[in-house]
């Protein structure tokens, strides 16, 4: 992956940041970590220029989640019900945990999305049930922007400043990579053998 990653960045400069950023975010297991962390050490080497890598990735985290809020906003909160009831299981969620999530989305959306930009795996699916709450297209949008440029840029900066240290860091970012996306797939299977659906009055 990571020799992917540098080989996209390479061969296409600020529009492989772009792309790879848009794709980390409609297919959550490529690690914006890493392609950040990279993307800061060739800015380092002096390949981009640090705030032009920034807006660029901000670019492409916010196209990728407008994909995911459109498709939310397409299902629609009410049609939603008849595949938690089949599906339910698989997803580890039953349609108290989707009220609920609906209830603060609609209190709470423009919070949730901008604190869900700091965490793994959440600051992708939280702009599916904020397009199905049908939440104000523009406060999406920019509450995606100004938390992914906080957490982009720090990525970023870290990868710069350890830009010297690029084949230490090479040899650990795959490796990290992979551990990462072994814990969630672990954290997931792990949900689906214990999940059980809440009863009447828990």
């Amino acid at each position: 992956m990571t020799d992917f990653i540098l080989d996209l960045i390479q061969a296409w400069g600020y529009f492989g940041i772009f792309v790879l950023m848009f794709l980390e975010n409609v297919f959550p297991p490529i690690p914006s970590e890493v392609i950040m962390g990279l993307g800061g050490v060739a800015a380092a080497q002096g390949r981009f220029d640090f705030w032009t890598l920034v807006a660029v990735a901000v670019a492409g985290t916010t196209a990728g989640n407008w994909v995911w809020y459109a498709i939310g906003r397409w299902i629609g909160y009410e049609r939603l019900k008849p595949f938690i009831d089949r599906h339910g299981r698989w997803l580890t969620l039953d349609w108290r945990e989707i009220e609920r999530l609906h209830a603060g989305f609609l209190k709470y959306g423009p919070g949730i999305v901008f604190a869900a930009r700091f965490m793994p795996v959440a600051r992708t699916m939280v702009s599916l049930p904020a397009g199905m709450v049908r939440m104000n297209q523009a406060k999406f949008l920019l509450w995606t922007a100004a938390g992914s440029t906080i957490w982009i840029a720090a990525l970023a900066g870290a990868g710069q400043w350890f830009g010297k240290r690029f084949a230490a860091i090479e040899q650990l970012v795959g490796p990290l990579a992979l551990i990462a996306i072994g814990t969630l797939i672990l954290f997931y299977l792990w949900r689906v053998v214990t999940w059980k659906p809440q009863r009447p009055g828990d």
